[in-house]
């Protein structure tokens, strides 16, 4: 029997970082890291065989710290998952709202429930991870907190639901890529779940244009004009460059540059621009 494949995430056990990896995954070793550029480096070094970044939410936009750590580290991603996020209230047994005078959580999981949270007068502070802050409160045993976190965080660090579903809205995901090492990318999709590869194609890659005028409305024409379809287009500055001003386009395609019509508007976007970069080819997450 082969050993389970090793896969980093930010956070501690019962993250949302941890979910998605056990949803991408047929069996995997779960590896917590402190950081999302210590998931990156893990990957890079060889220390894991793929790590899983969120970037994107359904509510708050795109998580650009880890746009930032694609450009930089040139991982491709292999993979992406989509983890709904339902938020809970966690505290120690007993505590009850009208006893929290403290919450804690990331800064993205409490303005998911800021509604909630601005309901009573609680002191709000921000932590690395929601399950991290759940944990934080056990290991003190500290009375008069609560933690932004999954329901399922509480049966692992012995505490209890004091309210739950408390995000705003009920179709709030978390949109996650899976990285490899370049040239592994086939072996982290063989270990996936079939349901996890079974979507398809996305393609997430990134350009910048000429400085002259109509470059962008050009670049972007390329795929237009072959009925090509972009779910997400933005911009982040190009820090390399030493200049103000410039900007890289990070898109995602609804195609795969193995078909011909794809790769024609490939080819007439470099022609447009200064820099092509293909993060990478994958299947789709569904959306359950």
């Amino acid at each position: 029997m082969s050993a389970p494949i090793r896969v980093a995430y930010t956070g501690e056990p019962g993250a949302f970082a941890e979910e998605a990896v056990l949803r991408f995954f047929e069996a995997p070793e779960a590896v917590p890291m402190s950081s999302f550029r210590a998931v990156f480096e893990a990957v890079r070094d060889g220390e894991v065989a793929a790590g899983v970044v969120p970037v994107e939410s359904s509510l708050l936009g795109t998580i650009r710290e880890n746009l930032d750590l694609l450009w930089a580290f040139d991982l491709p991603i292999a993979g992406e998952v989509s983890v709904p996020v339902r938020l809970a209230l966690l505290g120690l047994p007993g505590e009850r709202l009208e006893t929290v005078e403290r919450v804690y959580s990331i800064s993205a999981a409490l303005a998911q429930a800021d509604a909630f949270l601005r309901s009573r007068p609680w002191a709000v502070e921000t932590s690395y991870n929601t399950a991290g802050a759940a944990k934080a409160i056990a290991d003190r045993g500290e009375r008069g907190a609560a933690a932004v976190a999954s329901a399922r965080v509480a049966a692992i660090y012995g505490l209890e639901v004091i309210a739950d579903d408390i995000q705003t809205g009920d179709d709030n995901r978390t949109r996650f890529a899976v990285i490899a090492r370049r040239g592994e990318e086939g072996s982290v999709v063989a270990a996936a779940a079939p349901a996890a590869v079974a979507g398809p194609p996305r393609t997430s890659l990134v350009f910048a244009v000429r400085n002259v005028a109509g470059s962008l409305h050009r670049s972007l024409g390329a795929f237009a004009t072959r009925g090509l379809n972009l779910s997400r287009l933005e911009s982040r500055p190009w820090t390399e460059r030493g200049s103000r001003w410039e900007y890289l386009f990070w898109v995602d395609l609804d195609a795969d540059p193995a078909d011909a019509t794809c790769a024609q508007a490939l080819n007439a976007l470099a022609g447009e621009t200064e820099v092509v970069r293909i993060l990478g080819t994958y299947p789709r997450a569904a959306e359950d």
